[in-house]
């Protein structure tokens, strides 16, 4: 059973749909240079840069960071 969590964003979100949706929002480069990390920067792809946050826990915690940034942009109506 879910618990249900509505001040947490990043609750029943993949860090799969989280990184595409960072993507699709700001493009690989805007996000390469938000956060410098090589997988964001050179030859990037969903498959390589899910490989590297799954196995650094300091990018992650950038990454979701980021996100969650996004989400209170987009609720407030600001980019």
């Amino acid at each position: 059973m879910q618990e249900i969590q509505p001040n947490n964003p990043l609750h029943g979100v993949t860090l799969e749909q989280l990184l595409k949706q960072l993507v699709a929002y700001y493009g690989w480069e805007a996000l390469g240079q938000k956060i410098e990390i090589r997988c964001f920067t050179h030859d990037p792809s969903i498959a390589s840069s899910l490989k590297f946050l799954r196995r650094t826990p300091w990018a992650r915690d950038r990454v979701e960071s980021l996100y969650i940034e996004m989400v209170q942009s987009i609720s407030t109506g600001q980019r």
